[in-house]
């Protein structure tokens, strides 16, 4: 039963990841203008993210014989060479050195563009990190610092974004205010309410917030000097988002369905604090009626990382799930799965983790207790042990994590 439960939820999974497809969401998307880009003498392609390799690849077949430039600013595992494009790796999830080279390329390549240009710009998550420009008085290794801070706070990326923009030459609109061209934006959306403002820190979108990034700071007790407020204003071009996390849980959704499942979903954006979210989900499979059930959501819960263990949001809320349904079983056979649609989860080489009722029971025989692996925030090593991770490699998108049980 473990393993067929086990399979259903990769399959679930495999549908999530292909409904966020980069390429099939990019050529959707140009062929809905089959007037774009006109008389355009050239078109400069600015690519940032997780997933910005495929989408280029995918607009520069599209677009065929036209002339096509352009820099894509993606991770290691994805920087791969593609004739006519600069191609320029960066850190994820705290910025580097390379991620200095990749912003700094990105706003050339703007600025070299003319009014008769068109400019293409496709975004996904990551390029926050992926892409930086840090201001005038701010050094790239104190813009790493208060990223990482943030990430190990638990702050959401809302409040995390509303930060990386205040640092920034390239985000709130940056990117496209250095651009004499029109820019027409597609955007993967791995945030809450697919706010191109916020994916990748809206590189060509004015903030639509009024959330201030010294109020973050101080919510969480973070030093920092930042500079005034100096936005170029941005107009507001053309922006699609092409794909998001709601699409990509209603695709599992119905493969779910397909496998004979009656399908639940916590509605809306599941994030905050890991434990609640697990106890959220918890209680939905509590309540799930008699037979086959799916219970799904889609989101991304927050960590406050106060341990030197490995992991990421995703293997500790499956571990956190296993726990709370040890303590309080179930009468049923269930499995669970908590994984990254860009097949990494935190620094680690897993997607996330799965969970069943035996989980807690492989870790006690491994030697090691549950409680404590939380509290080192380890569950990599936790859920190795156990054999429960999940593993995919690089998927090529970005649409922020699935959260699926399923009951029998």
């Amino acid at each position: 039963m473990k393993h067929e439960l086990r399979a259903d939820l990769r399959a679930a999974y495999d549908a999530a990841v292909a409904e966020a497809d980069p390429a099939s969401a990019v050529r959707s998307a140009l062929e809905r203008r089959p007037d774009w880009p006109g008389n355009a003498e050239r078109v400069i392609i600015l690519a940032l993210g997780k997933a910005s390799r495929s989408m280029a690849r995918a607009a520069t077949d599209w677009l065929d014989s036209r002339d096509v430039s352009g820099t894509i600013a993606t991770i290691a595992g994805e920087a791969a060479p593609l004739e006519g494009f600069e191609v320029v790796a960066g850190g994820h999830p705290v910025p580097d050195e390379g991620s200095r080279a990749a912003g700094e390329a990105l706003l050339r390549r703007a600025a070299s563009a003319k009014p008769g240009d068109a400019v293409l710009a496709l975004i996904s998550g990551g390029g926050s990190a992926l892409a930086v420009a840090p201001r005038n008085g701010i050094s790239l290794s104190e813009k790493a610092r208060v990223t990482a801070e943030l990430l190990r706070s638990g702050a959401d990326i809302t409040e995390i974004n509303t930060v990386r923009r205040a640092m920034s030459r390239l985000k709130g609109g940056g990117l496209a205010a250095a651009s004499a061209a029109p820019v027409l934006s597609l955007i993967i959306s791995d945030v809450p309410g697919d706010d191109p403002s916020v994916v990748a820190s809206g590189p060509t979108v004015p903030p639509r917030t009024t959330l201030a990034a010294a109020d973050v700071l101080r919510k969480y007790g973070i030093r920092a000097a930042l500079p005034p407020p100096d936005y170029t204003p941005v107009p507001e071009g053309d922006v699609e988002v092409v794909a998001g996390n709601e699409r990509s849980v209603s695709a599992a959704a119905n493969g779910l369905s397909d496998l004979g499942y009656a399908v639940s979903r916590l509605p809306g954006w599941v994030g905050g604090d890991v434990e609640s979210v697990a106890r959220e989900i918890a209680a939905a499979m509590r309540s799930a009626p008699p037979g086959s059930v799916a219970v799904l959501a889609g989101g991304e819960p927050t960590v406050v990382v106060r341990g030197s263990g490995l992991g990421g949001r995703n293997q500790d809320l499956a571990l956190r799930v296993a726990r709370i349904l040890h303590e309080e079983p179930l009468d049923r056979p269930w499995s669970f799965m908590s994984a990254g649609t860009d097949g990494r989860d935190g620094p680690t080489d897993a997607a996330g983790g799965f969970a069943d009722a035996e989980t807690a029971a492989r870790l006690d025989a491994a030697g090691l207790e549950l409680e404590d692996v939380l509290a080192c925030n380890d569950a990599h090593t936790g859920l190795k042990a156990a054999e429960d991770l999940l593993y995919t490699g690089h998927s090529g998108t970005n649409v922020a994590d699935v959260m699926i049980a399923v009951l029998r």
